[in-house]
């Protein structure tokens, strides 16, 4: 568990992210409108009704990369002294990876200029995928990031770690379909793998997710319904690539104090929101003999606006289901087997609801909400 000057430090590090992103979103917002950067209404699935700025992916990055290097440099310089105590014990690990972290930034703006250069010259499934695979390569074999969903069969960490940040940034990029809707929900994450990064005394996997929780939640006040700029594609890959990051870097699973072995499944359930919805879409896309990777209104948050729920209530939906599975899920971390099964068992009902929402209403026409 943290001391106190680890909570002051994390209340630094979360002012900070959400500061910078509250003042930089509305220059790039603005930027966007003088340089023609623009999401313009068209037959798609996004259903907006007016030409919206598309830079808020590179507003939300500008804002991380600007506070890690301030963390750094405050560290480094010792500017801030009444944590000199603090910091001073981590200095040594934090040189030992910032090759590592340097090579994670990198995979990071590689993976914001891709989805910009999609923004605005919209590529092909095939080239977007070669250009994620290259973003989970840096990432993998420069940064060190592993995930590890099986522990006992280390062979699989590579191909698992680069299809799982492949997954996410697709994940997202699919569940960015209404406003608020995924910078809202990868906030809700970020805070839950913030809370068991703590709750480990990982000190700077904590500190990385409450930084990502603090650039999403300034970013949805700009976001949210109705929304004055778009974070597009430059924002949900950023973003997906963002929680592969975070959730390859929380330990939920060790021998020395996990009680059962239902910690791994973690992070699944987490982000269980837009991982399920990926798949009920690709499915239903697949059955319908459409290109998985074409937008439509087959998503979770579309099947509430048909039921009758406003778009802002759908996307206040999504987000307490999130919570709610979060939450519920959360106890497993440090509950004995028979606990963390019950809770396991939830949290799968819970996801049995979601299944039968996502299959209802499929005689509905798929028309713009």
């Amino acid at each position: 568990m943290c001391s106190d000057p680890w909570i002051k430090i994390y209340a630094i590090i979360f002012i900070s992210g959400l500061a910078s992103t509250l003042i930089l979103t509305p220059v790039f917002r603005r930027l966007a409108k003088s340089t023609g950067f623009m999401d313009v209404p068209a037959a798609n699935h996004k259903g907006h009704k007016k030409s919206t700025p598309l830079l808020g992916g590179i507003a939300m990055f500008c804002a991380w990369i600007i506070c890690i290097a301030a963390g750094f440099f405050t560290v480094k310089h010792d500017l801030i002294p009444i944590f000199s105590d603090v910091t001073g014990e981590h200095l040594a690990g934090l040189h030992h990876v910032s090759r590592e972290l340097f090579l994670i930034v990198g995979g990071a703006l590689l993976s914001v200029l891709l989805g910009l250069i999609d923004d605005k010259y919209p590529m092909s499934a095939r080239t977007k995928f070669a250009g994620q695979f290259l973003v989970a390569l840096i990432a993998v074999f420069g940064g060190g990031v592993r995930f590890n969903l099986f522990p006992e069969t280390p062979g699989l960490e590579i191909p698992l770690t680069i299809f799982w940040i492949m997954l996410l940034m697709n994940s997202i990029n699919f569940f960015d379909n209404m406003d608020g809707l995924a910078v809202g929900t990868i906030a809700i994450a970020m805070g839950f793998f913030a809370v068991i990064a703590i709750l480990n005394s990982q000190y700077f996997a904590a500190s990385f997710a409450i930084l990502n929780c603090a650039v999403c939640c300034g970013f949805w006040f700009y976001n949210t319904t109705p929304a004055t700029i778009f974070m597009g594609d430059s924002g949900s890959h950023f973003l997906g690539y963002l929680a592969a990051i975070v959730s390859a870097q929380v330990t939920f699973f060790d021998k020395g104090f996990s009680l059962s072995r239902f910690p791994v499944l973690m992070p699944l359930f987490i982000l269980a929101l837009p991982l399920f919805d990926t798949a009920m879409v690709v499915i239903i896309r697949t059955l319908n003999r459409k290109p998985f990777w074409i937008g439509d209104h087959n998503h979770i948050s579309h099947r509430f606006v048909r039921m009758g729920f406003t778009r802002k209530r759908a996307v206040a939906l999504v987000h307490l289901m999130a919570l709610t599975i979060g939450l519920g899920i959360l106890p497993v971390f440090w509950g004995n087997f028979a606990t963390a099964a019950i809770l396991v068992i939830q949290a799968v009902l819970m996801l049995g609801i979601i299944t039968f929402l996502q299959l209802s209403l499929s005689e509905r026409p798929d028309a713009r909400e």
